[in-house]
């Protein structure tokens, strides 16, 4: 059930870190990097979703790259790349969860920049890339925000699905009690409790088509970054994680603000 991922994850996780970033010049121009990774995911199927998405970037002039990902991250709920918020919403839970990600991510050795949340999906990506392990088991507990969007993108016929289906492919099969926890979580939004004027259960997350069906793709939803991403680094060169120092004052605590 929990198998372990394939050798060319790592591979797969670095190039989908770069196309799921703000398409700002520094991405654009990481997709020569990514056309010369995809060699590397073996799985065909794999490679040629990726590829499909980077043509995709590649083919728009840049304004319109940036345009259309801003209006389908960055306007509503459904398309949320903060994973930890299809779960927890804006509540304590979330923060808890968040504090717990970068302490994950400092036991492995990575220490995640000040200016983005821990669960951005990019970063969790690029971590996954640079520790396979740990990066696999961040993922599954982040499970339930990739499936939601996964969902989400897919009924949309977005250009950004494939990505989506690669990453959620690489993933051990869900239980029916992970696809139950899913589809209340599709229909009911994130717990209240919530800093903003949109209360839980108000906007479903899922169509009714995916309510009503026991099969897996998915959906999001999310409070959201106000500006650009910071640019992503190319494939063969990741550099979103800094190395911690080995001294014990940086590795004492995962705590954080």
């Amino acid at each position: 059930m929990n198998r372990r991922p394939a050798p060319d994850t790592p591979a797969l996780h670095r190039i989908a870190a770069v196309l799921l970033r703000y398409p700002d010049a520094a991405v654009l121009a990481a997709l020569d990097d990514v056309t010369a990774a995809l060699p590397a995911v073996r799985d065909a199927a794999d490679r040629a979703r990726l590829a499909a998405v980077a043509a995709h970037l590649r083919a728009l002039p840049p304004g319109e790259a940036a345009e259309r990902y801003v209006a389908v991250f960055d306007h509503t709920r459904r398309h949320c790349l903060h994973l930890t918020y299809y779960r927890h919403g804006d509540t304590r839970a979330r923060g808890m969860a968040l504090l717990a990600l970068k302490h994950t991510y400092r036991q492995a050795g990575h220490e995640p920049p000040e200016d983005e949340l821990p669960d951005f999906l990019p970063l969790v990506l690029e971590f996954a890339a640079l520790a396979p392990e740990p990066g696999h088991r961040v993922l599954l507990q982040c499970r339930a925000g990739l499936e939601l969007l996964r969902q989400s993108l897919a009924e949309r016929r977005d250009p950004y699905a494939p990505v989506l289906d690669a990453v959620c492919g690489r993933l051990p099969r869900p239980g029916r009690r992970e696809r139950d926890t899913w589809r209340r979580l599709a229909a009911e939004g994130p717990p209240s409790e919530h800093v903003g004027a949109q209360r839980a259960g108000t906007e479903p997350f899922a169509p009714p088509e995916y309510l009503a069906s026991a099969q897996m793709t998915p959906e999001r939803t999310a409070p959201v970054p106000t500006g650009p991403a910071p640019a992503a680094p190319a494939p063969t060169a990741p550099v979103l994680m800094t190395p911690v120092p080995t001294t014990p004052a940086a590795t004492a605590s995962g705590e954080d603000r």
